[in-house]
């Protein structure tokens, strides 16, 4: 087939998005399996300098007149180079106006090492504010940005655009560090996007259209809210709110019957037959040998886990015997107990806005939806013989198992987590798995598939969601744990900084701490939510957090931790 175009053939999935450069077409195909950049996100991030119909046309002409149609590694460079800018130059870097080199966060932080570090890492801040140059707005047809009013904070590196989920932890530093306007605007481009689109894309790209990422909207207006008390601004979009909501409902909802009854849960649900087109290479080689049907449903799959933020993991495994492969990925087949938790949180957010607002309709509504799933999360979710919440597959009608820390979610989100036995059982079930012998942090998961989101990798937002979790249980061995978990995830983060004077993406558990590794492009620095629990750990904890010099007392704390379970 001309340019090994993968889903050149009309299929019964359709492409990511529209545009015939950056997420469909002969152009991308020859390009991107071309291997013309070490990452394919080089290639869909780049503007074009004419409008795409004059570039079509051209590489059209060019295509007619090579033989067999397949442009070589050369052709494809000096076309490319001369049709498209270098990425990133649609964006101009932005010192946020209301940021201030001594937030009130910093008085609360006793040890002194670790406030130097907390005004260091607000002053990252002003490297990852963006805005977006005029001709973004005015020739939209040239970009694969997709134009947002306001400045942004971006996560760094290869993330030069905004990121649905990460934008949430982001915001919380934001917010933590007195930036209300840099955080309001945030929040107003994400309403903007519910409001083109009906629901947030993934990111910022027209390639991310079709897919969403965790719903954290609702949320970020809660926390906006607990710091400014702007119940105009939360008048005149809860409509939006809403909007997003009703996306997840009406296309990411699933019926489930168990126990004799019939539940309403939600999962990741990605309907593209083609491969993403920032990855679009990778996504080839891995369906290779399949046939047309199989690629297409694995394209959705891979869209689908990319969806959920966990790009990826063994949580999306078939489950099977090892080992595990990328092509065994059936996201769509899982009921996330994460996703799930944050949308039962997002439906008690929901009645208590409205109720706020004096909607009492309204909020009779969402209240209901809010018992319904937490019920629904207690009695398909909850697995009682592990004493946690686990993630159900729906083609084999069985828990997943396996550890993850998202499987503490539902303490995070106070949805079904009222009962403080389910609380101390929950704890407990973190006990004894082995997650808690890595002095480091939590792991993503206890497999080594090589992936990202398995072993030996950490991330910011996971230790956030269990520490916070744990931390608003009522009795004092869980509040234990979750300081000296934030203790380890603190001191981790800062001698890694010392040493490498970045923040990252990811993290490693194992050894002396380290960046994380593995997936499919080079770790990334910046970062916009690792900054943000950092943050917000050093908020929680800041009269008591110390520094590295202190490992002694963060290993006391673990002793604590098991002489407290020997006297029980």
């Amino acid at each position: 087939m001309p340019g090994q175009q993968a889903a050149a053939a009309a299929g019964s999935l359709p492409p990511p998005c529209d545009s015939l450069i950056y997420c469909t077409g002969e152009l991308l195909g020859q390009v991107q399996n071309a291997k013309l950049f070490s990452d394919d996100k080089h290639f869909v991030d780049m503007p074009l300098r004419e409008d795409p119909e004059v570039v079509l046309k051209q590489f059209q002409q060019l295509v007619n007149a090579t033989p067999g149609g397949l442009l070589s590694k050369q052709q494809l460079a000096e076309f490319v180079q001369s049709h498209f800018f270098p990425p990133g130059e649609e964006l101009e870097t932005w010192e946020p106006p209301d940021w201030t080199g001594s937030p009130p966060l910093l008085e609360k932080i006793s040890d002194e090492t670790l406030r130097s570090w907390a005004q260091e890492l607000n002053a990252r801040w002003k490297k990852l504010g963006r805005k977006m140059k005029p001709e973004v707005e005015l020739q939209p047809q040239r970009h694969s940005l997709i134009h947002v009013p306001e400045p942004l904070i971006v996560p760094g590196g290869r993330f030069r655009e905004y990121y649905y989920w990460d934008s949430f932890w982001v915001i919380e530093g934001l917010l933590l560090c007195n930036m209300t306007a840099t955080a309001r605007g945030m929040i107003q481009n994400f309403l903007h996007l519910v409001d083109r689109f009906g629901h947030v894309p993934n990111g910022g790209r027209i390639y991310y259209l079709r897919r969403s990422q965790p719903p954290f909207l609702t949320l970020m207006m809660e926390s906006y809210l607990k710091h400014t008390n702007d119940t105009a601004f939360l008048r005149a979009n809860i409509h939006l709110l809403e909007a997003e909501h009703r996306f997840w409902q009406e296309q990411r909802a699933v019926n489930v019957t168990f126990g004799g009854k019939e539940y309403t849960l939600n999962r990741y649900h990605v309907q593209v037959g083609e491969p993403r087109p920032e990855a679009y290479s990778r996504d080839v080689d891995v369906a290779a040998g399949l046939e047309e049907e199989a690629r297409q449903q694995l394209w959705g799959e891979l869209q689908s886990a990319a969806e959920s933020g966990w790009d990826f993991s063994s949580r999306w495994f078939l489950p099977g015997p090892p080992p595990p492969e990328l092509r065994d990925t059936r996201t769509s087949a899982v009921l996330p107990v994460d996703l799930n938790a944050v949308l039962c949180r997002a439906e008690r957010l929901l009645a208590a806005f409205h109720r706020l607002l004096g909607q009492a309709e309204a909020a009779a509504r969402f209240q209901a939806a809010h018992e319904a799933r937490a019920a629904a999360l207690q009695a398909v979710l909850w697995d009682a013989s592990a004493g946690v919440w686990l993630d159900f597959h729906l083609e084999r009608r069985r828990h997943n198992r396996a550890f993850y820390p998202s499987n503490l979610a539902p303490l995070w989100a106070e949805c079904g987590a009222a009962d403080p036995a389910a609380a101390e059982r929950a704890l407990r079930y973190l006990q004894e798995s082995s997650a808690l012998s890595f002095a480091n942090g939590l792991p993503t998961s206890l497999a080594r598939t090589g992936q990202q989101w398995d072993l030996p990798n950490a991330w910011a937002p996971l230790q956030h969601m269990v520490i916070a979790g744990l931390a608003k249980a009522s009795f004092p061995r869980a509040q234990e744990v979750a300081f000296t978990l934030a203790q380890n995830w603190v001191r981790m983060n800062l001698a890694v900084y010392q040493q490498h004077h970045h923040m990252y993406e990811k993290y490693n558990v194992e050894g002396d701490g380290a960046p994380g590794s593995g997936g499919e492009y080079q770790v990334q620095e910046g970062f916009g939510w690792t900054n943000g629990v950092a943050l917000q750990l050093l908020d929680l904890y800041g009269n008591r957090l110390t520094s590295a010099a202190s490992l002694v007392s963060c290993s006391w704390a673990w002793i604590g931790v098991l002489l407290t379970l020997c006297l029980e």
